[in-house]
């Protein structure tokens, strides 16, 4: 029996602070409990299914506590995590702010129907909703990949705090509702010029304190299906104030601040579930990337989870697997033109942790694949991606992958890798072994430049070492989704019911720290 509860890992930092250790309290680490500094919504999509029906993407983001905050909110497209859209959203006390991404004639945009004031103004009109857009992969950005709008209609979203706003100030009475409608005067929250900080927004806000939390739903109702999945939320991101003006593509996921992560890692089978290592590590190495600390807090080796084919209720399934720290390990790779000739190269190659730089639209990292039934039949296959990858096998290559099985495809999604099976229905085992990377190096593998690690014993024994810490996987979140149909349901009066359902179930993961 696993005698120590990953959900107690805030209070775990706190006894290891007790016991003299530091820097616990102030060191990044995934909430079980779901709040946060800095949230991450694994997936959007306003893709249409083979009948043309769309998808829309419903958000929100929560305040619980009792002090007003400034967040900004982030979309980026799945293939190489370009950003397509941000603003800067102000949360009164206790607020609560909600979105839909939508589908347009060539792309994706966003409207709101809340009065949370947002900075620049987010359209309240479905009919006019603010478009996403295509600069940051477009023009003197290109990078190898599709340059359309229509690459804006999938990916995730990061929403991260910038500060708290202090308790009656001017900022502080604009962003607070009066009879449900916040002032919102530009005055205060509109920069004075491009990267500018307001000075009252600037001179009203101090360091965040978390407590957001969020959901996003993927709804499409002519096909009668609905996904819903909370955020992943980073609690203790940052001691200090990270305030940007509208417009900016900062703060990001590197601005993580200090430089230190907290992991609680049980042995997994056959080892014995008796104890768990709580690993502070620091990322402030020379050769550390600044996302490390929230790299490691996301590092799987491997990923488990269930799929559903069944002919009666007519299933399908897809896994969503996305890596939100991915580009900041690659910063480019081949731009090609319409006729595939190599027209120029984006900067340097993959340095650490990923494979393969983003090249021809595509940044592949090698998986190994095990796919069981449920009545012990296994297959493990060193080819079992269909299509595979030009010039890769066994290969994930985008930033919010979909895994789709005998092509059911869900989702609808374009970044894409397929499953066959001859199982009708099962769960599967995806490990990211330690692989040769681009540059000659070793890929799926992080190292820190200390780890001070705490075992806790079935006992409630602390046994305190000091050492060099090695992450094996990648970075991991996401979830299965599959769906149901039953077509023999009628009603009162003998017509067909409309009876096709879905549901989602979180992956579980497994840990490689040494």
């Amino acid at each position: 029996m696993n005698t120590f509860n990953k959900k107690s890992l805030p209070a775990a930092i706190a006894c290891i602070g007790a016991l003299g250790v530091t820097g616990a309290a102030e060191a990044v680490y995934v909430n079980p409990d779901g709040l946060g500094q800095a949230l991450i919504y694994p997936y959007y999509t306003v893709r249409a299914t083979s009948t043309g029906a769309s998808y829309q993407s419903l958000i929100s983001v929560v305040n619980s506590t009792a002090s007003a905050k400034a967040v900004k909110v982030r979309f980026l497209e799945g293939k190489n995590s370009r950003e397509v859209l941000d603003f800067n959203l102000f949360l009164s006390r206790h607020d609560v702010w909600v979105g839909a991404v939508i589908a347009t004639s060539s792309g994706a945009g966003i409207f709101t129907p809340d009065k949370s004031c947002t900075m620049p103004p987010v359209s309240a009109d479905p009919a006019s909703p603010t478009a996403f857009v295509n600069f940051a992969y477009t023009g003197s950005a290109a990078d190898g990949g599709d340059a359309s709008l229509d690459r804006t209609r999938e990916g995730y979203v990061e929403v991260i705090e910038m500060a708290d706003i202090i308790d009656g100030t001017p900022t502080w009475t604009t962003v607070t509702h009066v009879s449900s409608v916040p002032p919102c005067k530009a005055s205060i929250l509109q920069s004075p010029s491009t990267g500018v900080v307001n000075a009252q927004l600037a001179s009203d806000t101090v360091a965040s304190t978390g407590g957001i939390f969020g959901g996003i739903t993927l709804v499409n109702s002519l096909a009668a299906l609905d996904v819903a999945s909370e955020a992943t939320a980073f609690a203790a991101f940052s001691t200090s104030k990270l305030l940007f003006a509208e417009g900016s593509t900062f703060p990001d996921l590197s601005q993580v601040n200090p430089k230190t992560s907290v992991v609680i890692n049980t042995p997994t089978p056959p080892a014995a579930q008796t104890t768990s290592t709580i690993y502070i590590t620091q990322w402030s190495g020379i050769l550390n990337n600044p996302a490390d600390p929230v790299s490691a807090v996301l590092m799987h080796n491997n990923i488990y989870n269930e799929f559903v084919l069944d002919t009666v209720t007519k299933s399908g399934t897809d896994w969503v697997v996305t890596m939100p720290t991915k580009r900041y390990y690659y910063t480019g790779g081949q731009i090609v033109d319409a006729n595939g000739n190599v027209i120029g190269v984006a900067l340097q190659a993959a340095p650490s942790l990923f494979q393969r730089n983003f090249v021809n639209g595509k940044a592949c990292d090698d998986v190994a694949i095990v796919r069981y039934d449920r009545e012990e039949n296994t297959v493990t296959a060193g080819t079992t991606f269909s299509p595979p990858p030009p010039t890769q096998t066994d290969s994930i290559c985008y930033e919010a992958n979909v895994i789709t099985y005998n092509n059911s495809n869900v989702l609808d999604s374009v970044n894409v890798a397929n499953i066959p099976t001859t199982f009708q229905n099962g769960w599967v085992s995806l490990t990211f072994a330690p692989a040769t990377s681009q540059v000659g190096g070793q890929a799926h593998v992080l190292t820190g430049a200390s780890t001070i690690t705490q075992t806790i014993t079935a006992a409630g024994t602390v046994t305190p070492g000091v050492a060099a810490s090695i992450y094996t996987g990648l970075p991991t979140i996401g979830y299965a989704v599959s769906t149901f149909n039953n077509g023999t349901l009628t009603d009162s009066t003998g017509a067909k019911v409309n009876a096709t359902y879905s549901g989602r179930i979180a992956h579980r993961f497994t840990r490689q720290i040494q």
